[in-house]
């Protein structure tokens, strides 16, 4: 599928010069850093050297000073307390957060996990009763509560209170809780609205470790707030890029049992990014709450020992594996589905169902389908009599927005721009496939409908070098809002090297005329080039730069998005 390049606009000259000369870095980089809103050196200082003292005051966000004296009540008076999380890899790791650290000087609390399959998302009436029946009298509910006002009312008649973290779009009712802390309620005045619900669990600690205790005790926690923000897709700016830049260090470095054994489990050697935790640790433990219950997540990411740790991560390495089955087997009867309907073909959205299909992989296969027809697309299943589903999303078209539309024939759902979940009547699915396919038919653009390449700027590659990809580095922690950044050289011809591997990934070295440097570069899912390259034609190319490790060896390597021939 040929993509649409769009470029980013470039920065005046004269702003380039002068920026350039306070930094003493080359025009190229000093760019870079203006398309991203660094435009003076304090800026630049506090992107290049994050701080833990830049982060927040956690008392600016809304309720947060009623959240911190309702725990503090709850330990002097030896209250049970049950964190209560979400089964996703945030909700997952907020609780291992708030648990591990509460359960260091404090003995009355336990955690509870929903079950994806007979609860659902969200706090469910089953939790409550549990709460009840074993003397819980608060729950802290992180990644999720913003929509249980029935269940937060239910609990309050049954004597229980509730501070609810959440990071998702309020609705029109603000449950009556003790506390709610969301910065995308109204009526917060937070700065940084885009927390994760992990996030957001540290800012609860934060607050209360400001009062009662030593705050630097929680920075320990960092390695599991990093792999949240990975995983949950949030963007990796403002606070998100300081708790996952420090984060990540400790995650390299010196992470907890549970993570530690994790990475031996998935034979990780250098150092994980964002992008490493989302392919590597992120798929890991949210397998524990698709295939069977997310409990074991968290008994793994709060294990004290390597022992305990390498024996619960094992387990969860086999729920992966027969994620990772359950995912490659429907998402091939899921593009069988498309291929063998011609209506299917040529329709502007993907709505599947199957009942047989596994609840847990289908928002996977979702998005597998978005990769390879680009369109918005929902994957149904049959659950507890119900018809469920995940959707995804491509760039630019809002997903939430258009299911919105379609929210009389629904029984609930929740989400955003580019991911969603719903739940419908049997009854109502034909009307649904046809509705969404209409709505989505009359809002969509044959722009969105083709893939893009955001290109931030053309350089020749003779810029490309050891101090430019070290500054490059610094950049990061690379993610949405502040994604590594793509370049685009012309010009290009193959040296030599030219290779194709496993039928679909090339390889070559790249020259460019009057230019003495030459780059390996390899491009994934782009063998269909390999005639063209062979032949020697000129070509222009979009490229990220990153490091080859090899032998001992590091080594400046180029990753190809996309080629075009000239």
């Amino acid at each position: 599928m040929e993509k649409r390049w769009v470029y980013n606009s470039v920065p005046p000259p004269d702003q380039v010069t002068e920026f350039g000369k306070t930094l003493n870095i080359n025009p190229y980089l000093t760019s870079i850093l203006l398309q991203r809103g660094i435009c003076d050196y304090d800026s630049a200082k506090m992107f290049f050297r994050p701080s833990l003292d830049q982060l927040h005051d956690p008392f600016l966000m809304k309720d947060m000073g009623s959240a911190v004296t309702r725990l503090k009540k709850a330990i002097d008076s030896n209250e049970k307390i049950l964190i209560y999380g979400d089964y996703d890899v945030d909700g997952t790791t907020a609780v291992s957060l708030v648990f591990s650290y509460l359960r260091n000087f404090y003995a009355y609390c336990d955690f509870y996990i929903p079950d994806r399959y007979s609860e659902g998302y969200g706090v469910s009436e089953a939790g409550v009763k549990w709460a009840h029946e074993n003397g819980f009298t608060l729950i802290i509910a992180l990644d999720l509560g913003i929509k249980s006002a029935d269940m937060v009312k239910l609990a309050g008649i049954k004597g229980i209170d509730f501070i609810i973290c959440d990071h998702h779009l309020p609705g029109v009712d603000i449950p009556n809780a003790i506390a709610v802390l969301d910065p995308k309620r109204e009526d917060c005045e937070y700065p940084f609205k885009e927390l994760s619900g992990c996030g957001l669990g540290f800012k609860l600690l934060q607050a209360f470790a400001r009062k009662h205790r030593d705050e630097s005790e929680l920075f320990e926690y960092l390695d599991l707030v990093a792999v949240s923000v990975a995983s949950d897709i949030v963007p990796v700016n403002g606070e998100n890029r300081i708790l996952s830049y420090f984060g990540l260090q400790k995650l390299n470095q010196n992470p907890r049992p549970g993570l530690k054994a994790l990475k031996e489990i998935a034979n990780i050697k250098n150092d994980l990014d964002i992008s490493g935790v989302v392919f590597t640790l992120g798929p890991r433990i949210n397998a524990a709450g698709r295939v069977a219950h997310a409990r074991a997540a968290v008994e793994l990411l709060i294990s004290k020992t390597e022992d305990e740790a390498n024996e619960l991560a094992e387990k969860v390495n086999i729920k992966n594996d027969l994620r990772r089955e359950f995912d490659l087997n429907i998402t091939e009867e899921a593009i069988a589905m498309i291929e063998g309907d011609e209506t299917l073909r040529s329709a502007k959205s993907t709505v599947l169902f199957k009942n047989s299909w596994h609840k847990g992989v289908i928002g996977i296969v979702a998005a597998r389908c978005v990769e390879k027809y680009y369109r918005p697309t929902v994957i149904l299943t049959e659950s507890n009599d119900k018809i469920t589903g995940s959707a995804r999303s491509i760039k630019d078209f809002d997903l939430y927005k258009a299911i919105h539309q379609c929210r009389d024939l629904l029984e609930k759902f929740g989400g955003h721009k580019y991911a969603a979940g719903l739940t419908l009547d049997k009854n109502n699915l034909i009307a649904f496939q046809k509705r969404f396919e209409d709505v989505v038919s009359a809002s969509i653009t044959e722009e969105m409908r083709t893939p893009v390449v955001e290109v931030d700027l053309v350089i020749p590659l003779d810029a490309i070098n050891g101090k430019f990809n070290n500054i490059l580095k610094q950049m990061a922690p690379f993610g949405p809002e502040n994604q590594k950044p793509v370049f685009e050289a012309r010009n290009l011809y193959v040296v030599n090297s030219l290779s194709n591997f496993k039928d679909r990934h090339i390889k070559f070295l790249v020259g460019q005329d009057q230019n003495e440097s030459v780059f390996q570069t390899v491009g994934f899912d782009m063998a269909e080039y390999y005639p063209q390259l062979a032949n020697g034609d000129r070509f222009k190319m979009a490229f990220a730069i990153e490091e080859n490790h090899y032998n001992g060896m590091t080594s400046i390597q180029l990753r190809a998005k996309e080629i075009k021939f000239e």
